[in-house]
């Protein structure tokens, strides 16, 4: 089954409206012209931060970086951030280092 996509306003916190592409999720399809809170995608990514500072504070590498591949969804009316893999093999990608420089 193909994905569908179509290209909703989303309104930042800086009251700034942007244009994105979001994949429609099964269920009803809502269309509305005005434009969608970007909260909901912002504050899964400010989830998804916190779990991976947790975790390197927890494991204590000398040095981190993480990769994240989001798509946009667009279920029922409202956005919702879905993890989606990106240039690397997985959505997700953390590259730790221990040791000495």
């Amino acid at each position: 089954m193909e994905s569908r996509t179509t290209i909703v306003p989303v309104l930042l916190p800086n009251g700034k409206e942007i244009r994105v592409e979001a994949t429609l999720l099964p269920g009803e399809e809502e269309v509305s012209f005005k434009a969608l809170p970007a909260a909901e995608i912002f504050d899964a990514v400010e989830g998804i931060a916190q779990a991976v500072v947790t975790t390197f504070q927890k494991v204590k590498p000398r040095k981190g970086s993480v990769e994240l591949g989001l798509e946009v969804g667009l279920e029922s009316g409202h956005l919702t951030a879905l993890l989606v893999k990106g240039t690397g093999t997985a959505n997700l990608k953390l590259t730790l280092e221990w040791g000495s420089e």
